[in-house]
Formats: C-alpha cells, structure tokens, sequence
C-alpha cells in the first residue's frame, strides 16, 4: 500500500501539469492508502519475521491481489470518474490484473492524472504485484522464495540469478528498459507524450487500456506497427528477453516454446491474412498491417483493437478464440493458459498414445532438452481442468444474467485469460459495453480476471478446506 501511495505522485503532477482537477481527489486517496499502509506496517506488523512457510505465501499472494485492486478504486471513486464502488473496481482489477476491460466510455472526458493512474495499475500488476514487492524487500530471504513460487504456481519460471530478488530486479530492469524505448519510439512517430506514456505502459504490461474510445483506430499506421512489434515481444519469456539484451541469443534457437511462439504468431497473421484478402475482394496492404496487429494483440493477451475489414470470415473468429485460451509464453506479461502448458501437454498425449501401441516403451517428456518432472504435467492437466471449468461457470452465470451464450464465452474467455476487449463479440454482429453490464455480471468477470491472474492455484489453495486444517 505504501508502494501504491507513492505511485500516485505522478498522477497528482500530471493532473496538477493539465490542472484537469483530478489533483486533490488523487491526493488524498494517496493519503488514506499511505495511512493505512503505515497503519498496518507499525502497528499489525511490529515485529513481523520475513521467514513463511509455502501455505502463508499462498496466503499472503491472495490477500496483496485482493487487497490492492480495493485500494486502486479509491482514485477512481474520490476523483468523481466513477461513482459506484462497483465499476471502480472493475476498473482498478482489469488494471492491475492486466486485462483491459473498461466501464470508463469515453477516456477522452477522463481527467489526464487518472489515465495515468490506470496505465501505472497495469504497468505494476504487468509482471506482478508480488514480484513488485520482492525486487524492493530485499529483507524476505527465504519468504522471497515461497512468494516468488507462489507467484508463479503452476508454472515453471527460470530465474536469472540464485539471490530471488536480484533475480527478480532483473526482471523490472529488462521490463522498465522495453517501455522506455517505447516511449521513444512513439514520441519519434509522433504521439503526444500522455499517449505514448500510457500505450506504452499498457502494451508492455499486455494490459490494453487506451486513451479514445475507439482503440487505436486513430492512430498512425507507423504507430500501430511500432506496437505490434513489442506486442509480440511482451508475449516472450521476460527471461529470455534478459538474454536479448544480455547478448546471449543462441537461448533464442534452442527455446522450443519461443520457436513455438514465433511459427504460430507468423502462421495465424499470414492465414488471417488470406482469409481477410478474399471475404474483402482483393489483397491490401490494411488487411495485412490489420492481421498482424490482430494476432500480436490476441496472442500476446494485450487486447488493443482497431477498426477491422469489412468482412469477419469465419477462420479469424475461431483462430482468434483458439489464441486467447492459449495465450503467450510461460513467464511473459500476457495470459492465457501459456504455450509451454499446451506444449508439455501434447507432448504427454502423444507418448501415451504410442505407449497403447508399444506398451514397453519408455517415454519421458521434454522440452529444451530437459526432462519436465511428472508433478508439473499433473499441474497442467489440473490447471486446464479448472480453467475450462471456470469459463464454463462463468459463461453460465453472464447467461443467467441477460446475455447471449456466444457473447458469454467470449466474455468469460477473454476475461480469465486477461484479454479484455474481445474482437470476436463484435465480430459476431453484438455490442461490447461493459458499461451496460449488470452488476452481478461485472463481479463474475471480476472473479475470472483475478482467477485468470492468480493462475487459479494460489486463489483456490486458501478456499479449499484442507488449507485451514491445522497441523
């Protein structure tokens, strides 16, 4: 909460540069977050030990991306943008969940300070709230690892260096170097600085808020191809991006999920390419920017949109809902169920497939080379189970709650996998207002992001019965 109140500062400078007067309602929600973090750290946390156990850093992970989304809405509901407690946090949780969905209509009427506000939301929670809090408390030693486990449950993340939090550090420094370049580069292509400022936050962190109500239809072609290119990039490894900038690019041959990534990126652009080119008559150098920002919006979770052809066919509408389930690459900013799950995934069926024909064989799965431990492909299989599951339940209740069932799974589907905007609703002839959405249909989608974010495992660790039985 602390780190919080200090990242409002420069929302209050910008809103106090425009004098937009959003200034004193984000300074004081500065001020009550401040109190209530020094509140709690002197007076709950006197004397508090930095050492935990694996079933307090699942607790502590539920709780931080419970409790600073609550606090995020405050902005929100004391500067007037938003008056009811529920769109703030639907709000401030697509934010920091890095999903994108937004109640706000028009962003052009929004004071400027508070369009800051939700880029830095997305910007922290790009690579994570508790890896925000572990690159700064160098004082966690052990309790670093457990979060930083936490974290990443039901995944399998590289570190860049055996000390966590220098590892960690790294990871913020490659992920704050890619956005100031790309800052950069939209300033050289023309935006203005509030623009480029917030893009370039939301496309780093996979986010997707923008600054107008029509996405990125006003923007400049080299703009649009300046964020396809790093939209792409947001989809990899922020490990392997270390090794970009570290020199060591023969990591990037031998990446099987990075490989992966690039063959499927480059087959759904060229496809949705072709496909667009005859619904619409004739090749076009539109379909073609369009279909590459599609894709590299899609697969890499961040949800910016454009205006689209005329004709949708029907093979970019199910590719583009074949990648918002799948996602990017393990350890990236986006979300979805991840490449490298799917590639372990398939990998397993087909030795067990063979195992029916030739029974003595014995297979084992890998990727780069390295055996995948048989633990992680249990997780994979639940993992999926569970995140089928929740689309489901959730499609069920958006329908219980007045809308269509295409327009539900779109809805579910992009929302856990912290998309956001979801293409294929309009595609599909309906309108996309989350605005108009009912109450009850907004905690649903709440629930998903967060769902989708927490990657299911440390969200239903502190739920199940099991957790709170003491030992």
């Amino acid at each position: 909460m602390l780190l919080m109140a200090t990242s409002m500062v420069l929302p209050v400078a910008v809103s106090l540069h425009y004098g937009d007067g959003a200034q004193y309602g984000l300074l004081v929600s500065g001020v009550i977050i401040a109190g209530a973090g020094l509140f709690m750290r002197n007076l709950l946390g006197h004397n508090a030990t930095y050492e935990m156990q694996e079933r307090e850093s699942f607790w502590i992970t539920s709780v931080v991306w419970l409790v600073v989304p609550l606090c995020g809405a405050i902005p929100y509901l004391f500067t007037g943008v938003l008056e009811d407690f529920t769109d703030a946090v639907f709000e401030s949780v697509s934010g920091f969940t890095t999903t994108g969905s937004s109640v706000i209509i028009r962003p052009e009427g929004v004071p400027q300070g508070i369009l800051v506000w939700r880029a830095i939301t997305q910007w922290i929670g790009g690579l994570g709230l508790i890896l925000f809090v572990i690159a700064l408390q160098r004082r966690l030693s052990r309790g670093a690892q457990k979060l930083y486990s936490a974290e990443f449950s039901g995944t399998q993340q590289r570190k860049l260096h055996p000390h966590i939090a220098r590892s960690v550090s790294r990871m913020w420094n490659i992920y704050t170097l890619i956005t100031l370049v790309l800052i950069a580069l939209l300033l050289l292509a023309g935006n203005t600085t509030l623009d480029s400022f917030c893009l370039a936050l939301s496309t780093v962190s996979t986010g997707g808020f923008t600054t107008t109500q029509f996405g990125m239809s006003g923007f400049s072609d080299l703009t649009l191809t300046i964020l396809t290119v790093f939209m792409f990039l947001s989809g990899v490894n922020v490990a392997l991006l270390y090794n970009f900038f570290t020199l060591k690019w023969r990591r990037f041959k031998v990446n099987q999920e990075f490989l992966f990534y690039v063959v499927l990126f480059l087959f759904a652009s060229l496809s949705c390419f072709v496909a667009f080119s005859v619904a619409n008559g004739g090749f076009s150098v539109a379909n073609l920017q369009f279909s590459f920002f599609h894709i590299a919006s899609t697969i890499s979770t961040c949800g910016f949109y454009t205006d689209s052809p005329a004709v949708w066919p029907l093979w970019p509408a199910v590719l583009t809902f074949v990648l918002i389930l799948s996602g990017a690459c393990a350890g990236s900013t986006g979300g979805g169920i991840k490449l490298r799950r799917l590639m372990t995934l398939f990998l397993y069926l087909r030795n067990y497939l063979t195992r029916m024909v030739h029974p003595n064989v014995v297979f084992t799965v890998k990727i780069d080379h390295k055996k995948v431990p048989g633990e992680y492909v249990n997780k994979i299989f639940g993992f999926i189970f569970l995140y089928i599951c929740f689309i489901i339940g959730g499609a069920f209740l958006l329908t219980c709650c007045g809308s269509s069932i295409h327009e539900a799974f779109c809805l579910a589907a992009s929302n856990i996998s912290n998309l956001g905007p979801s293409p294929l609703i309009n595609s599909l002839g309906a309108s996309l207002d989350y605005a108009m959405l009912p109450v009850l249909s907004k905690w649903v989608l709440v629930i998903l992001m967060l769902v989708g974010r927490l990657e299911i495992f440390a969200l239903l660790a502190i739920v199940s019965p099991s957790y709170w039985k003491h030992r």
